[in-house]
């Protein structure tokens, strides 16, 4: 630990890492006021999820939660980053995801338009911004240049990138704070690789999502919705592969693939069950990852806090990759303490009592003095 805080450690990470953390704090703190304007918004023109069906929630529930992320982002980006091919990629397509998808959650699109939305913005990333994945690494150093491969497994990436975040936005205060985490994971595997744009790019995206999480912690205030969700995996998936372009993919895309290991998951698996029901990949359902953890006992708190452990702890395992192998040793522990919480407090709920009795009576009160 004393090794962790040496002097070169926090050398290293002051001198990589805390350009991101200016954006990161203009984010929060514009975000932080734009949900409320965001909240006013949703209901006077009725872009509101309504209770009953797959959804949970008990009351009428603001949806242009996307909004007030996307303009916390914007505005870091406008104020810290320079003004370049690769900010205004990011500002716009991610600005376009949200905007477009507005409109689902609006009037709600049939499923394969919404596919074209999402290919179509994809599309625009590669083919319109050169936002691309080109080669791929192998072990001893040796890269793979995707040639023609290049333009689809991009667009794919992005594509899953947006389904993932979506199919993930499924309780209070999840997928915002999944991608917070996969974001500073970013920042601190960009700032190993000496790319401050990429890292502030990443504060920005962090940020964002945390000033949202002040509202959309359950009990929820306002969700992001399909606008929101695709607003973050449209940004996150970019910036990611920002983060590749001059180092071996294999490698750097390692500590978001692997935060992200648990929804990605969860996203194969859904759409392999819809194909074998022989219902559309695109239709909803409550049998995802979280749902099944909801319907074992845990509240919505607790679901978030499992998935925040699990993709803190894989996400920091990718950073070892980067040299950054004593942060996992911090997470591991927070983690634990993390896990620990959420099953001392299922236990307590489910009135489960502790099968030793000799362990029973070290626990027993005191008796009551005479």
């Amino acid at each position: 630990m004393s090794d962790f805080f040496s002097d070169q450690a926090l050398a290293s990470i002051t001198e990589h890492v805390l350009p991101g953390l200016w954006p990161l704090l203009l984010a929060f703190a514009v975000c932080m006021i734009a949900v409320p304007l965001a909240i006013r918004l949703s209901r006077r023109y009725g872009v509101v999820a309504q209770p009953g069906g797959r959804h949970a929630h008990a009351n009428p529930t603001p949806v242009l939660g996307g909004l007030a992320m996307w303009i916390g982002f914007a505005m870091a980006l406008l104020v810290f980053l320079p003004r370049d091919t690769q900010t205004l990629a990011v500002l716009v397509v991610s600005g376009l995801a949200m905007g477009l998808l507005i409109v689902d959650d609006r009037w709600s699109m049939p499923p394969v338009v919404k596919l074209g939305v999402q290919v179509g913005l994809a599309l625009l990333a590669v083919a319109g911004f050169g936002i691309e994945i080109r080669f791929f690494s192998l072990p001893g150093g040796h890269l793979i240049q995707l040639g023609l491969l290049m333009t689809p497994v991009s667009v794919f990436w992005l594509v899953g990138m947006q389904n993932t975040v979506n199919f993930l936005d499924g309780a209070d205060g999840l997928a915002a704070g999944v991608v917070a985490i996969v974001a500073l994971i970013l920042m601190l595997a960009a700032g190993q690789l000496k790319q401050p744009e990429v890292v502030q790019l990443s504060g920005a995206l962090a940020g964002c999502c945390g000033g949202f999480l002040l509202f959309n912690f359950h009990p929820a205030r306002i969700f992001m919705g399909d606008s929101g969700a695709h607003f973050l995996g449209m940004a996150l998936g970019m910036i990611s592969i920002l983060g590749v372009a001059k180092v071996a993919v294999a490698f750097a895309l390692a500590a978001p693939v692997l935060a992200l290991a648990l929804p990605i998951a969860d996203t194969g698996w859904a759409i392999l069950r819809r194909r074998r029901q022989g219902a559309s990949v695109a239709t909803p359902d409550r049998l995802h990852l979280h749902h099944r953890l909801q319907s074992f006992g845990l509240n919505p708190r607790q679901t978030c806090y499992v998935f925040y452990a699990a993709s803190a702890l894989l996400g920091a395992l990718g950073l070892t990759l980067f040299g950054h192998g004593r942060i996992l040793a911090v997470v591991v522990v927070a983690a634990a303490v993390l896990t620990s919480t959420v099953a001392a407090d299922l236990l307590q709920h489910a009135g489960w009592r502790i099968p030793a009795r000799w362990l029973r009576r070290l626990l027993a009160e005191p008796p009551p003095a005479r």
